[in-house]
This record gives C-alpha cells, structure tokens and sequence, in this order.
C-alpha cells in the first residue's frame, strides 16, 4: 500500500554526530538537493574548532542545520522538526533545542553502554522513557550500512563511515527530495576509488529503500517550491558569495585581483574559492603570517592592482600598522575580517559581531577607513562588490565585516545581469598634473572624493616618494610641519565623511510603529524574522539595517528622530549601541548577545515585544 503524502510549508532538519561523521558533508548533499526543488533555504553549519575532537563526546559535537519552506525564510530556524542523531552525545547536545512532538532519528548501534556513559547518560533515553514526548524513530543506521554493503569490495572501517550516506537517502526519501546530484557529487568525489563510489551509492540507496519499506515511517512529506523572482539561481555560501564579488570587482573595474591570505578559521574559504580563478586574472597568495599577507596586498595595490586581504579578528590586530600604512599612502585596500568569537583564539568555529570596535577605530593615530558589513550569504557578493567600489574611488582601505554565521551559512542565490554591475574603471595618472605641467604632485585630490592620483609605478615623469612618515600636502615630501600635519589628519578623515553612501531604508509598513530595531551584519536574519511575527500579531514596529558603519548613511539621525525607543541587537556587547548614542545623542537600548551563536527569531520576538507594549 502506498505511504501517506503530507504537504507542509517549512521543516527545519538538524544532522548531528561526531566532527568525523560527515554531518557537514550530509546537511551540505541534502541543502543541494532541496535547492534543485525550488525552496527557499537557510543553513547552520556548527562544528567543533579541532580537526578530529574526541569521539563520542559532547564537545566533538558536528551539526548542520537547513531551514526549507514555499515562502522567503530569513533563518536557518529556531527549533528543529528533525534531528538525526548519530551518537549519545549528538542527542544530548541537541534535545534542548527540539520542541515537544519533533521527530528524532537515532542510531541506536551508538547507544552502547561506553557511549552513554562517556556524555552522562545513567539509562539509556531511547529505553528509559525520557524521549515519549517526542517522536523517537530507533534505527540501527552503522549495522544496517554495512549489511548493504556486504556484496562489496570495502572494509568494515569504510563501511561504517558511509553511515551518513544512508541517514541522507532515508531523509531524501521523508521529503521527497532528488537523489540524481547526490549520486553524481559521489562518483565525482570518489572516483579514484570506484569501490568507495559503489559503496556509498548503496549505503544511499539503502537508506532510501528503507524509508520505502519501513512500517516506522508512514508518512512521506512534500514542500512545495517558492515563490521567488525569475532568474537562475545557485545555493551559495557566504565565502563563496564574496569571492565571485571581488572576482566580479576586478571584471568592471579591469583590475587584475590580488589575494595575500594567511589561513585562519572561518576565512580561509575565501582563500581556497579565489585559488580556483586564475582565468579571471585572480593571483592569490598564501603568506607565511598576517603581516606578509596585508603587506603583499597593500604592495599589489601600490602596483595598480585591486589589493585584497582575508583574515578573522585575531588577524585584523596583526594586520593593522600596515592598514595604517594604507590610509597614509591613500591607497586602496580590501580587509575582509570573517569574525569569530574573541578574545585571543578565543572560539574560532563560533559566531560574534565584536570587531567593530576594532574595524572603526582599532590603529594607531588617527586613521579613519571605511567599514560595511554584509547581511546575510547572498549579499555578500554585492558587499564585496561595494567594499571594491569604495576603496577604489576614494583611495582607501575598507574594511568588511561578515562572521561565522553569514560565511559558512548559504541560501539561494540569483545570478545578477553581469552589466548592471557597477562600472568600477578607474583612470590612472599617466602625465604630471602641476598646473606648471613638468612635475607629478601626488597629493593633489579630486575635489568631490578627496582622493588623490592613483600612478602606477614606472610610469614616465611620474616618480613620487613614498613611505610611513607625514606627507606634506600636494607634493607628498616628508613633512614635520604642525600645520601641515593638522591638515593632512582632517583632510584624510574628510575624504572618509565624503563617501557616497545609499541613505537606510525603513520597513515600516503603516507608519505607526514608535519602535525602532536598528540592526548591522547578520542580525538582519533573525530580527527581520521577528519584527514580521510581531507586525503579523499585531504590534507595530519598524526595522532599519546598515550595511555602512563608517561613514554612517546621511539619513540616519534623521530616521533616529523619528521613534520614541530604539533597540539595537548584537552579538557583542553592545559597539554599535556606544557609537549611535555618541553621535547621534539616542538613548538607544542595547540587546546583547555573545554565546556563540546567533540570535533567534524568538527571543527576540519575546524582548521586542516587551518593548513595544512598553513604549
């Protein structure tokens, strides 16, 4: 008899398991196969810092999360509808988050005596009646696998491991989605190893199968596609996102691009995607520390390259006398700093907002750049793009701002019409330009950016000093002269206040909200989800996000004025909070998080309201 086919909106499905059981590789198959569907999608990956933590054990914890509805998602979702769980730890680091009637898949050949001990389980849960408010489904997933695989030629080692390969055919199966990718992701991955593409293809479709014929599962679930603008679309990461942007930077400004990276978790993506680009005129470099990568970017970008450097928050306070190199020279620069959670190592595989402190002020004197931050892993390729656009027109570093969540994050992607990209050419000095027209002055600015010429070395008749110390204005000599350097310090942080940036946009949809939720990064998710459950209850209240840190849209005092409460939620201790209350004198209410993780939707939903009814 055929299995019952239940339409649904949105499920949200978390894989967990040791760091060495593919949960990533798993969640990033099933993600691929939802996005040949049509859904919308937003991803979770979350794992450990070490390359092979300790099996079995809850800090060795892997998960990947994926959110898929019919309609636009802006999370990868609150609380789980499914969770595999491959091991005792993977299930009790995991059930605190899963709402009472949620499905849970275990492996119950994990569920060995040693196991449940090793993570303080006293009794077995899939036994002892601690999970009867939820729907338990125990299915031998190791011992199955290697039972359909024993007609291969495959030891009991790479037998066991293809044990994800089977939790992903029966999910594919549950919601009904497309195995034919899968199959050939697995014969591209493994084809210098035919016995290890036959093996997990069975383990597959083994799980496949015994979602098919299994009384446990009686019911098959279906979402349907959403509804999103026309185009072509890709499933993309929020690294992989700002890679093809400063590939697309250095196509519309004619650009050779030139990466200097030192490898450090969560970018070092960014690193291995621009590798892959040589055709585009891409060169990177993989330098031995963060001094020689932004040295080498800035010496690209002295060069008449577009200079770009990668790092996370640890790398940024190595890199930055030679960012403060940057804004004397007046060159431009990309700083993408992937921020992770601090201080020190702190913890590298977990999310946090706190360099913006860093960003905006952190070098020594007064060296003002230009800061934006992306919002989610789709806009990171424009963010790049913008960041490229900036440095190039006004001659100065930028620095970009994502983290964990928005870089190892993804959701679809629509490919842009590659000519409405912004045309970035930029005109070289290529003759002097003294009004005397015998001599280069190099210090000389364009009136509307400030910025100065931009001549690439070895250009005839065009040879200027360059180095660390004072600049004196137009010629670009050394210069010790008070009154010069006064100018010089405020001419630099005027072309920084000249930077044309877009004014913020206000969702407020009736216009009576008195609420304000002032967002930066990738809260824009989770906040843009909770304003629109409140608007949906009821309660009015509007939300504003930046893109553009430094310099501040021109609107946004403007804006501020206008509510009577401003709340401004982050994942730090509250640095954007201290500078709106600074500049613009708003007595904005900090909502702050630093656990790690991002925000969900509902909590702060629950403190949005509490405001609302309070204004």
């Amino acid at each position: 008899m055929a299995k019952q086919v239940r339409q649904l909106d949105r499920v949200v499905i978390r894989f967990a398991g040791d760091s060495g059981d593919g949960m990533q590789l798993t969640g990033d198959r099933f993600t691929s196969e939802t996005a040949q569907l049509g859904n919308d999608i937003s991803t979770l990956p979350n794992f450990p810092a070490e390359i092979r933590a300790p099996a079995g054990t809850l800090p060795g914890v892997s998960s990947f999360q994926v959110h898929f509805a019919d309609y636009d998602i802006l999370t990868p979702g609150d609380s789980p509808n499914v969770l595999v769980a491959m091991n005792p730890a993977a299930l009790k680091a995991n059930i605190g988050d899963l709402p009472r009637g949620a499905d849970i898949i275990v492996n119950t050949d994990e569920f060995t005596r040693r196991n449940l001990t090793k993570v303080g389980y006293a009794a077995n849960p899939i036994e002892d009646g601690s999970l009867d408010g939820y729907a338990l489904h125990p299915v031998a997933l190791t011992s199955m696998t290697i039972g359909a695989l024993t007609d291969l030629d495959v030891s009991k080692k790479d037998a066991e491991r293809a044990k994800n390969m089977f939790a992903l055919g029966l999910l594919s199966w549950m919601y009904s989605r497309p195995y034919e990718s899968t199959i050939r992701f697995l014969q591209r991955k493994f084809a210098k190893r035919p016995e290890l593409v036959a093996a997990n293809i069975a383990a597959f479709k083994a799980g496949w199968n015994f979602g098919e014929t299994t009384e446990d599962f009686a019911v098959r679930y279906e979402v349907n596609p959403a509804r999103m603008p026309s185009g072509t679309y890709r499933n993309i990461t929020g690294n992989a996102a700002l890679s093809l942007g400063l590939i697309a930077a250095g196509v519309r400004a004619k650009l050779p691009v030139f990466l200097g990276a030192y490898p450090i978790t969560p970018a070092s993506d960014i690193l291995h995607e621009l590798s892959k680009h040589k055709r585009f005129g891409v060169t990177t470099m993989q330098a031995e520390d963060e001094i020689a990568a932004v040295g080498a970017a800035l010496g690209a970008a002295y060069g008449g390259a577009l200079g770009v450097t990668t790092t996370s928050g640890p790398g940024v306070a190595l890199k930055s006398e030679t960012i403060s190199l940057a804004v004397a020279l007046e060159l431009p620069l990309v700083v993408i700093d992937v921020q992770r959670a601090g201080p020190s190592t702190g913890m590298p595989t977990k999310t946090e907002q706190a360099d913006l402190n860093m960003a905006l002020f952190g070098r020594h004197g007064e060296a003002p750049v230009a800061v934006i931050a992306p919002r989610s892993p789709a806009d990171c390729f424009h963010a790049a793009i913008e960041a490229a656009r900036i440095a190039l027109t006004y001659r100065t570093p930028v620095l970009l701002l994502s983290d964990n969540y928005v870089a190892n994050g993804s959701e679809p992607w629509l490919l842009p019409d590659v000519d409405s990209l912004p045309d970035l050419r930029v005109e070289f000095a290529t003759e002097p330009n003294d009004p005397d027209g015998r001599s280069f002055l190099p210090y000389l600015r364009d009136p509307r950016t400030l910025a100065r010429p931009w001549a690439v070395p070895g250009t005839p008749g065009l040879e200027h000093r360059i180095g660390g110390l004072e600049k004196a204005d137009r010629t670009g000599d050394i210069s010790y002269d008070p009154a010069n350097h006064d100018y010089m310090v405020r001419t630099r942080a005027a072309r920084i206040d000249a930077i044309e940036v877009p004014d913020v946009d206000v969702e407020d949809p009736d216009g009576t909200a008195r609420t304000l939720v002032l967002g930066w990064g990738s809260t824009y998710g989770p906040v843009g989800a909770a304003c629109r459950t409140l608007r949906q209850r009821g309660l009015p209240v509007a939300q504003a996000h930046l893109r553009h840190l430094a310099p501040l849209p021109a609107n946004l005092g403007d804006v501020l004025g206008r509510y009577d409460r401003v709340v401004i939620p982050e994942m730090n201790l509250g640095q954007l909070a201290h500078v709106i209350r600074a500049r613009y004198l708003v007595d904005a209410i900090g909502y702050n998080k630093v656990r790690g993780l991002p925000f969900t939707a509902t909590e702060l939903e629950t403190m949005l309201e509490e405001v609302v009814k309070n204004v």
